[in-house]
């Protein structure tokens, strides 16, 4: 749920602004590296556990900081398609999918090799990002980084007092409370975008969220950002909490599920403190 600068949606739009398949060489390129991932990996049949959950984060921002560097024109045509919304999400799997197959066939710490090569593969990422802002002179992260700071110390929090009100989700660990911190980030870059940086939100169902919220009494105090941060956090309590059980029974399909929930919020909350980094609203 990540924020743009202001666009004026169109009438009855539902999906986010922006939103567009690549071209049918690239989409077809996609679904066979995912297939051809999934296959692998199937034939492997590793074990997925909390430990390849925390190996992704890197894989997760350098998605991000593609997508920003999209959004900004800094990626040369040819590949700006593997990086637009969705494709983004489908390309940054197939890497990482890749990654993960490679480490599992050296027969090696496999969590280790897949964090260790999303962290090489983010450094050029957020580089480009960090050298765009530098060239046109609008580089300004600190708050930026701030709300991401804030907003993964707020989940972190939150997820922990979870774990003390409902003992049966701590069973989700570390993973869990990556998954409430990653929807933190995305709350709270979100609300400094637009209540501090001017920004506008891209997506029509958090944009009904803000737009409540700027209209009561306390919109000149508390700004409209923060009762998405909080719909943000409860809703990924709940997701924990629901997920838990699975996590207990069937661990590889839990830890599974709480990648793919700590994935759609950390990847856009990251790019969010990206993009507000470098662009002007």
């Amino acid at each position: 749920m990540d924020s743009y600068p202001t666009v004026a949606p169109l009438p009855g739009q539902l999906l986010p602004t922006g939103f567009g398949l690549p071209p049918l060489p690239y989409l077809a390129g996609l679904a066979l590296a995912l297939a051809g991932v999934a296959l692998a990996v199937r034939r492997r049949d590793p074990e997925f556990g909390g430990r390849h959950v925390l190996a992704l984060v890197p894989w997760m921002c350098v998605g991000a900081a593609g997508h920003v560097l999209s959004v900004v024109g800094a990626l040369p045509a040819a590949v700006a398609p593997l990086f637009g919304t969705p494709s983004a999400y489908f390309t940054t799997a197939a890497a990482a999918g890749t990654a993960w197959v490679v480490a599992l066939a050296a027969g090696r710490d496999d969590a280790r090799a897949l964090g260790l090569a999303g962290a090489v593969t983010l450094l050029p990422a957020v580089a480009g990002v960090v050298a765009y802002g530098i060239a046109n002179g609008t580089l300004s992260p600190v708050l930026p980084a701030a709300g991401l700071v804030v907003g993964a110390a707020l989940g972190v929090g939150v997820g922990a007092l979870l774990y003390r009100l409902r003992e049966g989700a701590a069973v989700a660990g570390r993973a869990g409370l990556l998954a409430v911190a990653a929807h933190g980030v995305d709350g709270v870059t979100t609300a400094v975008g637009i209540d501090l940086l001017g920004f506008g939100e891209r997506t029509p169902a958090s944009r009904v969220i803000i737009e409540f919220a700027a209209g009561l009494p306390t919109a000149d105090a508390l700004g409209a950002g923060w009762l998405f941060v909080l719909v943000k956090l409860a809703v990924a309590c709940l997701v924990v909490v629901a997920v838990a059980p699975t996590v207990r029974e069937e661990p590889r399909y839990g830890y599974g599920l709480l990648a793919l929930v700590t994935a759609v919020g950390l990847g856009p909350g990251v790019h969010n403190a990206l993009l507000f980094a470098v662009e002007v609203a």
